[in-house]
């Protein structure tokens, strides 16, 4: 099962729009949650981190809740939020304190009482002395415990932290895991740490994804395209190995993105898609590769992500061809000649746990580092058309794998010498499921 650790968790609820992912982001301090004017933006549960005066905790922002909403997508943020709060260590009910009291309000502080978990009232968009004195105003909604604070400008948070984080051990400073390449804590074993970015145009399957590959069910799934609008992360260790997977939102072109919170999402995708380790584009199998899908993968390749192509929904296929349609993935999708491809059915969970080792083998290659005289051994059998002298080749970096080659040349080299070279490499030292970059630099430049 997939952990997040034994840290306690603090949970926000509230009604659409009073400033929830405001405030998650102000206690977390990133830009986790997606934020606007647009009601009902957050739709999953969103995990953080936080600490205070040392009290290590989990936070977690949930969706706008509308109890008696029976429509598909509220009703399921609705049952996301409940499982969250029937785990919290803390509750913190975000009102908006500019408007009156509304039934819904009054409604969740009901909900909330029953659950006989401790509960603070949050008053949101306080962020004047003339708003303070109208905070005995919510007095009514029958919590002790009542804190005036400003999300957006930070006002009233600390006041905030230090009463949900009672109770709460204080840990000494915890550091993060190390990276692959990075420096082991003396005092704990190493752990591999890989990010990976669940990518693909919409109603391809990526929220179904997540839940086969962690065994949870931590995204909303519903048939209705677009349903995910925040990147939604769940963490996993496996085989020694953390893995931590975003469900990103699903990215439509800019032309389509009418919506605020859909432009939002286009623009979180991509930036999760250059934090992650590893990219795995879906495909729908029932439609075949679309032109949007060659869009997405070309963010993660422009990138220098690791790439998996997974082609879900194949048991929704009656006539099976794998080769035929590798050969069309292959026609599309020309620049990613290097990603391994995975036929599976997120729905079912057929062909989902072989995508792990599969996520471990393309990261394992665009971490790897080849030395300089093993390059430069290797570049001394080749013979590149049109002739191109190359005195030295290094490799400065990994993720993606980048070379940087003096030559006699002072421009870029022609796509055909820069495709055998690409391929040579990939035949001598493997580099499957990675991009290769490749900078060409003229000998005086050295």
């Amino acid at each position: 099962m997939p952990k997040h650790g034994p840290k306690p968790s603090v949970v926000i609820v509230g009604r659409p729009n009073v400033g929830k992912s405001t405030l998650f982001n102000a206690i977390t301090g990133q830009r986790r949650s997606i934020v606007g004017d647009e009601p009902g933006i957050t739709r999953d549960r969103i995990y953080g981190e936080a600490s205070w005066e040392r009290r290590h905790f989990e936070v977690i922002d949930t969706g706008g809740i509308l109890p008696h909403d029976d429509a598909l997508i509220p009703s399921e943020i609705l049952r996301q939020a409940r499982f969250a709060l029937e785990q919290a260590h803390h509750i913190i009910f975000v009102i908006d304190g500019r408007t009156e009291i509304t039934g819904t309000d009054r409604e969740l502080a009901s909900i909330l009482r029953k659950l006989n978990k401790p509960v603070v009232l949050a008053i949101n968009k306080i962020d004047a002395t003339v708003r303070e004195d109208l905070v005995h105003n919510f007095y009514s909604m029958g919590f002790e415990h009542m804190f005036p604070v400003s999300a957006e400008h930070k006002l009233g948070i600390g006041d905030l932290l230090e009463h949900v984080s009672e109770g709460i051990e204080p840990e000494p400073d915890e550091e993060e895991f190390p990276e692959i390449d990075g420096e082991a804590s003396p005092a704990e074993p190493k752990l591999t740490r890989i990010k990976v970015a669940i990518i693909g145009r919409p109603n391809v399957g990526k929220s179904t994804l997540l839940n086969a590959l962690t065994g949870s069910e931590r995204s909303i799934v519903s048939p209705v395209a677009g349903t995910t609008r925040d990147a939604v992360d769940e963490t996993l260790i496996r085989d020694g190995i953390e893995h931590i997977f975003v469900d990103t939102a699903g990215i439509r072109r800019k032309g389509k993105t009418h919506e605020m919170a859909e432009k939002l999402s286009v623009v979180m995708a991509r930036r999760h898609i250059r934090m992650a380790n590893v990219a795995l584009l879906v495909i729908d199998a029932t439609e075949g590769v679309v032109g949007h899908d060659a869009t997405v993968a070309g963010y993660a390749h422009e990138d220098g992500r690791a790439v998996i192509l997974c082609v879900n929904k194949w048991d929704a296929i009656e006539k099976k061809d794998k080769r035929a349609f590798t050969q069309q993935i292959r026609d599309e999708l020309k620049f990613l000649e290097y990603a391994p491809i995975a036929f599976l059915s997120a729905s079912k969970g057929m062909g989902v746990q072989p995508l792990f080792p599969l996520i471990h083998k393309v990261f394992a290659a665009a971490s790897t580092r080849i030395t300089t005289g093993e390059l430069n051994r290797f570049v001394e059998t080749l013979k590149i058309e049109p002739a191109i002298k190359i005195y030295y080749i290094t490799q400065p970096s990994v993720r993606p794998p980048k070379f940087v080659l003096f030559t006699d040349r002072t421009s870029a080299l022609h796509f055909s010498a820069e495709r055998f070279l690409i391929n040579r490499l990939r035949e001598r030292f493997g580099f499957q499921g990675t991009p290769i970059q490749l900078q060409v630099r003229s000998r005086e430049r050295r």
